[in-house]
């Protein structure tokens, strides 16, 4: 069943006119943080995830394995509480009150919990994601990768009439015309401390033709905006206050270094002037801001496998008829895999290169434009 031209380009301008209105009187993130912004419809769970052929499946990594799904039935470690009363997963310092913090590098953030793993954090942002009405369609404690499937915000969708009136029968012939799709790499972080960052995905549905009456999905910018919301409702799941997650986002730490292009060897590599901990989470960060998609890490060996990610693609498999259509018949490879290494080269120097399949650093173009755009996402 596909709607009207008309009912979808009514849609749309109803939705660009509240956007408008919204962005007129709010100049800040707070206006993120009314519990009327978000509303993630629930769908049904995505197929499961095949490993491609040609990548292997790493050994699992101790340091980031879940715990048992029965401790927190009495195994949870304890929350400490803090100066203020609050009884947070963080624990609480000199430097941090609130067992927690925030760090930025440019418009990017993400979460520092002090005093807990990787493993002991695992299953509340699993309930976290949850909770939020997503599903999770990568789970994998092991790499510290997870991805929640594509939904649709259905607070951004006008409250008219026609969704009073058709919403009631059919509620998904009214939409937004828009999917987000929520990314969460956990890292080990020096100190015994744990790096959270949750990185933005977005589609949005287009009308083409010239009567308009036709439609193709386009993926849109991330919005940092949202994913500080995420954060700061995380930090809230962890035990602040909401006036205290959004103060410690005020309060984000600057975490920046400069990288360098070295390109003495021959071939394309980055310097950053900081410790291999703060390269390896920068690298990590700085990938999910470019178009491709970290399928698997190991940091013992200091390679991301990243391959290029085609969102349109993905989003119309995992659609309502996309199952239907893309349920495992697909003949299409998947995306050339590429290999960044992340290494020390001195105490406070890191290098970043891309490998090719012997472990020499790449000299293909494709690798040295990758090169080139970490040293831009670094910068």
């Amino acid at each position: 069943m596909k709607r009207s031209a008309l009912s979808l380009h009514a849609t749309r301008m109803a939705a660009l006119a509240l956007a408008l209105t919204t962005l007129a009187g709010c100049d800040t993130l707070n206006d993120w943080f009314a519990s009327d912004r978000v509303n993630y419809k629930v769908a049904a769970s995505a197929p499961p995830l095949a490993v491609p052929g040609d990548l292997s499946t790493s050994p699992t990594d101790q340091r980031y394995v879940a715990p048992p799904a029965n401790l927190a039935l009495g195994g949870a470690t304890a929350r400490n509480v803090t100066a203020a009363g609050n009884a947070t997963e963080g624990k609480p310092t000199e430097q941090d009150p609130f067992g927690m913090h925030i760090e930025r590098d440019g418009d990017r953030r993400w979460l520092v919990v002090d005093g807990r793993s990787p493993e002991q954090l695992w299953p509340q942002l699993q309930e976290f994601w949850q909770e939020n009405g997503f599903v999770l369609k990568t789970d994998a404690p092991a790499t510290g990768i997870m991805v929640t499937d594509w939904a649709e915000n259905r607070a951004n969708i006008p409250d008219d009439w026609f969704r009073r009136t058709v919403g009631k029968v059919i509620d998904f012939a009214y939409s937004s015309g828009t999917r987000d799709s929520f990314r969460t790499l956990v890292s080990r972080g020096p100190s015994d401390t744990t790096d959270i960052s949750v990185t933005h995905s977005a589609m949005e549905e287009m009308l083409t033709g010239q009567d308009k009456t036709s439609s193709r999905w386009e993926e849109r910018p991330r919005d940092p905006a949202l994913e500080a919301m995420f954060l700061a409702k995380l930090m809230e799941k962890f035990g602040l206050t909401e006036a205290q997650s959004k103060q410690l986002l005020t309060d984000a730490r600057p975490a920046t270094a400069p990288a360098t292009i070295d390109k003495s060897a021959g071939s394309s590599t980055l310097d950053l002037q900081e410790s291999f901990d703060r390269a390896w989470l920068r690298v990590g960060l700085a990938l999910d801001r470019t178009n491709f998609t970290v399928d698997n890490r190991d940091r013992a060996k200091g390679i991301y496998y990243v391959r290029y990610a085609d969102s349109m693609q993905e989003l119309k498999r995992e659609g309502l008829f996309g199952k239907l259509f893309y349920s495992g018949t697909s003949t299409k490879k998947p995306g050339q895999e590429f290999l960044v290494n992340v290494r020390a080269k001195g105490d406070s120097v890191t290098q970043v290169a891309v490998l090719d399949a012997n472990g020499q650093v790449d000299t293909s173009s494709d690798a040295q434009r990758i090169v080139t755009l970490l040293h831009a996402q670094l910068n």
